[in-house]
């Protein structure tokens, strides 16, 4: 979380943050403390990915210290959030609703702790972005956990340090960090079987691919 702090202004690093989202069992737990990627996404909001509160403590406290836990939300009760925050529960906490930049600025005083600000671009003029200067990190998206590839052509006018989601896999995000040089990158879908739960094989994929530097 400092460590985000710290870089909070730099659009780019050489080798970008890597995030695995919407983790649900021990066993996905144990194949990020194997493989560690530096942020793992327990998802509050609905979804069939959704774990609750005690579940998400319960597999956070199976989580190797030096991965930091996102709670992704949408449209939450900020108190709810704090709470999971201040408890130590999560470290960070990720956006994906209406959430304003006031209701940002509330949780990052109150917390101490970074906001990521989730957004779905629709073109090159969407400056969208710019309404959220109180969020530690951008994560720009294609739609919320849909899978779909986000066109990457349209984030070049995107002055902001911003984690890119969206259609990721292992084939497809070292050509994603040549191309769009973000901050950072998430996947979800793109390393589960089709019929759901991750697989080690593609998550350690990603994470290499994703690190891989000429």
């Amino acid at each position: 979380c400092q460590k985000l702090r710290e870089l909070r202004g730099l659009p780019f690093r050489e080798i970008p943050i890597v995030k695995i989202c919407g983790l649900r069992t021990e066993e996905e737990i144990d194949f990020a403390n194997r493989l560690r990627p530096d942020l793992v996404g327990f998802v509050f909001a609905k979804s069939r990915r959704q774990v609750d509160p005690e579940k998400a403590k319960m597999l956070r406290a199976c989580l190797n210290p030096g991965i930091s836990a996102v709670g992704v939300f949408v449209d939450e009760d900020p108190e709810k959030i704090i709470s999971l925050l201040l408890d130590g529960t999560i470290d960070i906490a990720q956006l994906h609703g209406h959430e304003t930049d006031e209701m940002i600025t509330e949780i990052r005083e109150r917390t101490m702790r970074p906001v990521i600000r989730a957004l779905i671009p629709t073109g090159e003029d969407d400056d969208s972005w710019k309404k959220y200067p109180h969020a530690d990190l951008l994560l720009l998206d294609a739609g919320s956990g849909s899978g779909q590839k986000l066109d990457w052509t349209i984030l070049k006018n995107v002055d902001a340090p911003f984690i890119l989601a969206g259609g990721l896999t292992p084939d497809n995000v070292q050509e994603a960090v040549r191309t769009v040089r973000p901050f950072g990158v998430d996947v979800s879908s793109g390393v589960e079987y089709p019929e759901g739960g991750k697989s080690f094989e593609k998550m350690k994929g990603f994470v290499e691919s994703a690190r891989y530097t000429e």
